[in-house]
């Protein structure tokens, strides 16, 4: 399980939040996806947490630049 939550430059669909997730998590991107989708037919407010995921989680590229790896 990686130890920071990165957006991957592999395996995004949109913005590769599902896909660091997963990462993250140790889940597959498909099930992060799928689970999200189920969650869109719950009242709440889950695509501006997206949104906010999105702005806020480092891409995988400029993560791996800033800590020299």
């Amino acid at each position: 399980m990686s130890r920071k939550l990165v957006r991957p430059r592999e395996g995004r669909m949109i913005a590769g939040v599902c896909a660091g997730l997963g990462r993250r998590f140790g889940m597959s991107a498909g099930m992060v996806r799928l689970l999200f989708l189920l969650s869109l037919l719950l009242p709440g407010t889950q695509v501006i947490v997206y949104l906010i995921l999105w702005v806020l989680v480092p891409n995988e590229d400029r993560y791996l630049a800033s800590t020299g790896h």
